[in-house]
């Protein structure tokens, strides 16, 4: 098991969300801490796509996601939208990475350019101006010149920008094979060990 980090994980309104509850499902189980924080268009995504209800009340969700993965309390802290005292809002408290997961362009954007007018966008400023890792899974196709544009400003800034493109190459036999390809790259990119596929040259 990987040393134990403190992984902030966002959740906003773009397709994709069962990237993002594996991603988070994963690292609970492996005694990771997790600070979750989810846009209000999150929580109609995870209904639509999961049939997953995401309630706007924090520690409502909290307690349902530690039942829903059965894990014990503790690992996971769910803030509000406007919560400024949660430790993700200041760079005298930062996580060791963020991911951004799925990532609409709405909130690519105000990350680019510096907003922070909601605890997801502050959230990633923070792990921008402390040089620490934040890993965007955009998830929109196609990408217009603005999008491509605020990726690569993003780029530029440290920020690891990582779509949900999976690869076929591992021969998946279900939606959860082709989930976990993204789920994998993710953790890869945050030093967290895993078996979820084989290792390209790998026997096993």
């Amino acid at each position: 098991m990987s040393e134990q980090k403190t992984i902030t994980v966002a959740l906003t309104g773009a397709s994709g969300m069962p990237y993002g509850i594996r991603l988070l499902e994963i690292l609970l189980k492996q005694g990771h801490r997790v600070y979750l924080l989810y846009s209000q268009a999150a929580q109609i995504v995870a209904q639509q796509e999961m049939a997953l209800t995401l309630s706007p009340r924090p520690k409502e969700t909290e307690a349902f996601l530690n039942s829903y993965f059965n894990v014990e309390p503790g690992l996971l802290k769910v803030f509000g939208r406007e919560e400024w005292f949660a430790p993700v809002a200041s760079g005298s408290n930062p996580a060791d990475a963020m991911v951004i997961c799925p990532c609409t362009m709405g909130t690519l954007s105000a990350v680019a350019a510096g907003l922070g007018q909601k605890l997801i966008e502050r959230a990633a400023d923070v792990m921008l101006k402390e040089q620490r890792k934040l890993i965007i899974v955009a998830r929109e196709t196609p990408f217009s010149a603005i999008h491509l544009e605020n990726m690569l400003k993003l780029a530029r800034s440290g920020a690891v920008i990582l779509p949900a493109n999976p690869g076929f190459y591992h021969l998946p036999e279900s939606i959860q094979d082709i989930v976990d390809f993204i789920v994998a790259r993710i953790l890869d990119q945050l030093g967290v060990t895993h078996t979820l596929l084989p290792r390209w040259g790998s026997d096993a």
